[in-house]
């Protein structure tokens, strides 16, 4: 898995919705299992599948959090002479220009949209120098060049 940076304010908000998954969501789908598990029959009770669906959903959920918290990086990076999550990058793709904040797709910006570093694209951009030009196929097959115009901090 690439290295993963997220703002403080992204990690705040991580932390906060794992708070509330485990002290109120936990228990909350624990009463919801029981009442349905009082409603006889588990083979053809929805509401007790639905529920037990939710749990597991639920639980995925705080064990994706409690990895992305615990791997990491807070604040920003300060070397820019390669794109690294965290960073800007100004991109043109395809004969168009288009910024990035290179990162995870928790890190929400208001500004920028958010290039996973997963992803195709961002693979190929992670590790790119300004005025390199990287290459990526999407997963429809298509295969584009990208130019890395520019690399700063947010």
């Amino acid at each position: 898995m690439a290295e993963t940076w997220l703002s403080q304010e992204a990690y705040d908000r991580l932390r906060s919705e794992l708070d509330t998954l485990k002290t109120e969501g936990r228990p909350r789908i624990s009463a919801e299992i029981e009442v349905a598990r009082a409603h006889g029959d588990l083979r053809e009770n929805a509401e007790y599948h639905a529920a037990k669906d939710e749990q597991g959903k639920m639980e995925a959920r705080i064990r994706q959090v409690e990895e992305l918290l615990r791997d990491a990086r807070i604040g920003e990076p300060s070397d820019t002479d390669r794109a690294r999550p965290g960073l800007l990058v100004e991109l043109e793709v395809d004969g168009d220009e288009e910024t990035y904040l290179l990162g995870s797709r928790e890190d929400r910006h208001d500004e920028f949209d958010v290039l996973s570093a997963d992803s195709p694209m961002g693979r190929a951009v992670t590790d790119a120098a300004e005025g390199d030009q990287v290459s990526f196929t999407t997963p429809s097959g298509i295969s584009l060049d990208v130019l890395v115009k520019a690399i700063r901090t947010p």
